[in-house]
């Protein structure tokens, strides 16, 4: 554990049920020229959307909607800065999911200096440092699952017809740090049980891997195990449905948020490394992604630290891991490392994930996979693994 840190910029953060209603408050700080980022129809059908959208135009903001499908491209990005090209926003406000989350930061980010997102983005084009100034920026999640309203990075992607071209890449900067997170689980409450399998795996493996990160430290330790032990009790509760759905889903916003705050300071791990290969080359969800190789991927960083450093302390992490899900203090580490293999096979299985299979990866695209997968996440791995190692993940989950 690093005892010595820094912990970068936040968002003010305002959670729990009605929180939506602060929102005309807060976006009239900065003034009443708005671009709205949102997603597909599902929100606009929520009575939280209609009081919005009724009280925004009340209040006398003059608004612009911009609406985001699926995983957000350079291409969506640029058209948007380019459609608003001379006129003057005063805030953009996000909400939706993940994926609406990214593209209004980065729209955000770019609507003042006009330039394209290419210009930025890691490992493609030139990377240019991000200069700014960015538009104040408020995110309002929908989905329990990225944590992008606390983070300063928007995840951008093209898909490759041929499976061998795509990227999955970050447009990141501090500036890009959402000024406010307005996190209510109420929104939330529409989520097919899909989503909330997917999105509440990402949130998880997010905590998991930045509480074992070589860059971990005691700050981001307890927030991770907070939102661990938020996930540990809100995830299947919330995906099955019934008395303790609406406390699941408020545990699961918490634990996402967390996820977003944890990851934002310390880094992820080889599942994160994986996933995007996956899902530039072959349109695997990034959630279900992570949800389908957490397991395994875990697996493989225990046997190798074993092998490799019996003595690592992060081996004594995922064994305190294993003993919250065990609810039991006093079970040796191996056991309880075991127990939280278990139960992620357990919840693997509880909520139908599929295989790598399905999305049509195969044998003959791992070695293609793994070559791509050393991004910024393999890099605060708590081991380095090798490519056979990384490539044995992959395998297992087929």
């Amino acid at each position: 554990m690093n005892q010595i840190f820094s912990i970068a910029r936040l968002p003010r953060i305002e959670f729990g049920a009605g929180a939506i209603r602060k929102i005309p408050a807060i976006l009239d700080r900065y003034g009443k020229r708005l671009l709205i980022v949102s997603g597909g129809q599902s929100l606009q059908a929520t009575p939280q959307w209609a009081w919005l959208s009724e009280t925004l135009q009340a209040q006398k903001f003059d608004y612009e909607v911009i609406r985001v499908s699926g995983e957000p491209s350079p291409e969506l990005v640029d058209e948007a800065v380019a459609s608003f090209r001379g006129r003057e926003f005063d805030v953009v406000l996000g909400i939706g999911g993940g994926s609406v989350l990214d593209a209004a930061k980065a729209i955000a980010g770019l609507l003042k200096p006009g330039n394209s997102v290419m210009d930025h983005l890691e490992g493609v084009g030139p990377e240019l440092p991000y200069v700014g100034p960015t538009t104040p920026f408020v995110a309002v999640p929908t989905t329990a699952g990225t944590g992008s309203e606390a983070t300063k990075n928007a995840v951008l992607s093209t898909l490759s017809t041929q499976g061998k071209d795509g990227f999955k890449k970050s447009f990141r900067d501090e500036q890009l740090v959402p000024e406010y997170a307005v996190v209510d689980p109420d929104l939330l409450a529409t989520c097919p049980q899909p989503l909330i399998a997917a999105n509440g795996m990402d949130a998880f493996t997010q905590l998991l891997e930045s509480y074992v990160s070589s860059k971990a430290n005691p700050l981001t330790d307890a927030l991770a195990w907070s939102g661990m032990e938020a996930a540990r009790d809100g995830l299947l509760a919330w995906y099955e449905g019934g008395e303790g759905a609406v406390a699941g889903r408020e545990k699961m916003a918490y634990a996402a948020l967390l996820s977003g705050v944890t990851l934002a300071q310390v880094g992820l791990g080889s599942v994160h490394g994986l996933a995007a290969p996956l899902g530039a080359f072959h349109a695997v969800p990034h959630g279900m992604a992570c949800g389908i190789l957490l397991q395994a991927a875990t697996r493989v960083n225990i046997e190798v630290l074993e092998a490799r450093d019996p003595a690592h302390p992060v081996l004594v992490k995922y064994a305190r891991v294993g003993r919250m899900f065990a609810r039991k203090v006093h079970v040796d580490d191996a056991a309880a490392r075991a127990t939280l293999l278990q139960t992620l096979a357990h919840w693997s299985e509880s909520m139908s994930l599929p295989r790598l299979g399905g999305f049509g990866v195969g044998s003959a695209d791992l070695a293609h996979i793994v070559v791509h997968c050393r991004g910024s996440s393999m890099k605060t791995n708590p081991v380095e693994l090798s490519d056979a190692e990384a490539e044995s993940i992959l395998a297992t989950c087929l």
